[in-house]
């Protein structure tokens, strides 16, 4: 059977989505080979640009390499250049550096911004629509504030400190909720008070915001207003100086920052592709099963694309689900002609379940299935899920632990949707005498365990199971056994232990479980149902002990270790051998997790060398430009 090729043109949301649902689909078809191109090495996480622009983030967060992406999937071929033709005739993708052969091809090249041909935004303006542009926005917001706070002409000032957005949609109304924050972090950083930086989002429309109904969008205006956002409706720009904005019937703006968030169109290279493009947008047409016009082997997905389906005013919406259902679609379609299958296609059919507005990270107004409004925490909560469902989406279980510790644990300036209280930067050192004394008070235990009359290498069982006793050889050693039991439990009735979460001097600490529940007993019996198993694991479970005592004192694995002591320390609990007074544990061991074997520990050395060495192992050599014949 002849190769079949199948060529990814974009790997964005659209391009992302539907490479990993093909290596999936095709994994055991070694005759098939999915190539995917893009101008970078990366997946850019557009809809996370505004936090890159505002230092809220770090630019790696949006940043996915595809090597991690695609390490382990044989059958992709990742190629870092930048298309420049489609040549329909002889099924080729025509790059500046080479060609690609396909038998099915995919286009989701993604869109840019749209100044709609207003004088100056490319010259003077700001756009949010690349990594680039996120990177030169950052950086002028940060030196245009700090020459504006040692400007002395009041005027020039004033200008120089305002922060102007054009463009009341999902772009600009977030960007205007990440520099409502990140006001007080500029005015802190060059000793201005907040009020004396301008924000401003000035719209066209006579309303902002108009992809949610007005209830939202309403919510919306009022948070920004609240916290001194000017926001400016029928204000059409007409043109961008280096110093103002000129306004449609209305007095110019005095600023050197105006972004533009105005306004979406396709990628401009598919202008050369020659195909069917709308007059709006310059989108390329697709039909119900987002396949180009007259090309039955070629599929269009994402923001460059657009398919009006008969029972909507507007064509698929330029936002990540769009991306997502048409490249979904997609790959049915290039399933079906691979596999030379007769399995009817539906026609498209857009399910937008959610609409969410970020103003900031701290608030959000969310539009749930048309009829459920969520606004504050429970809405931010859920702007967080739909980027998690992403993940899992695209398989990427890395990238989902990075979102984690970067949106939760390593935000600055308590910019995170629990205000901080998660992501406070503390220094290990100070955890490093906890580290040695609870690793010195496991090993004490263990020494206790290993030599005396008390160990636990002999013949003699320590452990309290009650189902496993010695076989006695005679009536009177039963009725002798049974009357010491007897007084035995007597004497622990008496003397019943006292809660207390401390030593209490004069009294008996109480057990967790003075017997092991029945549940956790009948685990426990299938696990140990005898003797003999019940004197490999208590020997074992010495040697387990040690092992953990020696990597916490020596700061060896500690997240793990640590973790582990937690779950020992609940099966003690279970097994009715472990006292109240001891809890303290639990919340040491959660305490060292936090890389306190970093800090004179040998994770200082470890973790850094695996980490390189398993992760290329894992993802093969990250680089910033990947060809055709994919490295390991």
């Amino acid at each position: 059977m002849a190769k079949k090729n199948i060529v990814v043109v974009g790997a964005g949301f659209a391009g992302v989505y539907a490479t990993k649902k093909l290596s999936r689909h095709f994994k055991k078809n070694p005759d098939v080979e999915i190539t995917l191109i893009d101008r970078h090495s990366y997946f850019t996480y557009m809809t996370e640009l505004h936090e890159v622009a505002t230092e809220r983030v770090e630019p790696e967060h949006v940043q996915y390499d595809l090597q991690r992406l695609f390490a382990r999937r044989k059958n992709v071929r990742l190629v870092t250049d930048t298309v420049k033709t489609i040549d329909k005739d002889k099924q080729a993708v025509v790059t500046e550096h080479g060609s690609y052969q396909y038998d099915q091809l995919l286009i989701c090249v993604g869109g840019e911004s749209n100044d709609f041909g207003t004088p100056g935004v490319k010259e003077h303006g700001f756009e949010l629509w690349s990594f680039e542009q996120a990177m030169a926005l950052r950086a002028h917001i940060s030196a245009i504030i700090r020459k504006g706070a040692a400007e002395l002409d009041p005027a020039k000032r004033k200008a120089m400190l305002t922060l102007t957005v054009c463009g009341s949609g999902f772009t600009g109304s977030e960007l205007v909720g990440e520099l409502i924050e990140y006001r007080d972090v500029l005015a802190r950083d060059n000793k201005l008070d907040p009020s004396e930086i301008t924000l401003q989002l000035v719209e066209a429309a006579p309303t902002i915001i108009n992809m949610l109904n007005r209830t939202q969008a309403g919510k919306a205006e009022k948070y920004m207003k609240k916290h001194g956002v000017e926001i400016m409706t029928n204000s059409m720009i007409t043109e961008v100086a280096e110093d103002h904005v000129n306004l449609k019937d209305k007095d110019p703006i005095p600023t050197y920052t105006l972004i533009w968030t105005a306004g979406v169109r396709a990628n401009s290279v598919v202008k050369n592709f020659g195909m069917e493009t709308n007059p709006r947008g310059g989108r390329l047409v697709a039909n119900q099963f987002m396949q180009a016009k007259d090309h039955d082997n070629i599929f269009l997905a994402g923001d460059s694309t657009s398919y009006q389906e008969p029972d909507q005013p507007r064509p698929v919406p330029q936002i990540v689900q769009g991306a997502e259902e048409t490249a979904g679609k997609a790959v049915e379609g290039i399933i079906k002609n691979i596999d030379g299958t007769t399995k009817e296609i539906k026609p498209f059919k857009g399910a937008y379940q959610a609409s969410v507005d970020s103003i900031g990270s701290k608030y959000a107004v969310a539009q749930v299935l048309d009829n459920w409004n969520v606004s504050g925490f429970i809405a931010v909560l859920l702007k967080h899920a739909i980027n998690w469902l992403y993940y899992v989406t695209i398989f990427s279980g890395y990238y989902l632990f990075q979102y984690f510790i970067r949106e939760f644990f390593r935000t600055r300036n308590n910019r995170n949707v629990f205000r901080g209280w998660t992501s406070r930067l503390g220094n290990v050192l100070w955890s490093v005498p906890l580290r040695f004394f609870y690793g010195a008070m496991w090993l004490w235990d263990c020494w206790t365990k290993v030599q005396g009359d008390g160990s636990w290498f002999t013949d003699k069982l320590r452990l309290p199971f009650s189902w496993i006793q010695v076989a006695t050889t005679s009536g009177a050693s039963s009725a002798a056994s049974a009357a010491t039991s007897g007084a035995s439990e007597a004497a622990t009735t008496s003397a019943k232990g006292v809660f207390s979460l401390s030593y209490m001097y004069g009294q008996d600490p109480l057990m967790v479980f003075e017997k092991s529940p029945d549940w956790f007993q009948s685990m426990t019996k299938l696990m140990i149902p005898d003797l003999q198993m019940a004197l490999f694991f208590q020997k074992f479970m010495t040697c387990v002990e040690i092992v953990i005592a020696l990597c916490i004192f020596f700061g060896l694995f500690s997240w793990l270790a640590n973790a582990i002591t937690i779950g020992l320390v609940v099966v003690f609990c279970l097994s009715g051998m472990f006292y109240w007074v001891n809890l303290w544990m639990v919340f040491a061991a959660l305490a060292l997790m936090n890389g306190s074997g970093r800090t004179f520990g040998l994770d200082y050395w470890v973790v850094p060398w695996m980490q390189k060495h398993f992760g290329h192992w894992w993802y093969g050599n990250v680089r910033s430009h990947y060809d055709a014949v994919k490295t390991r």
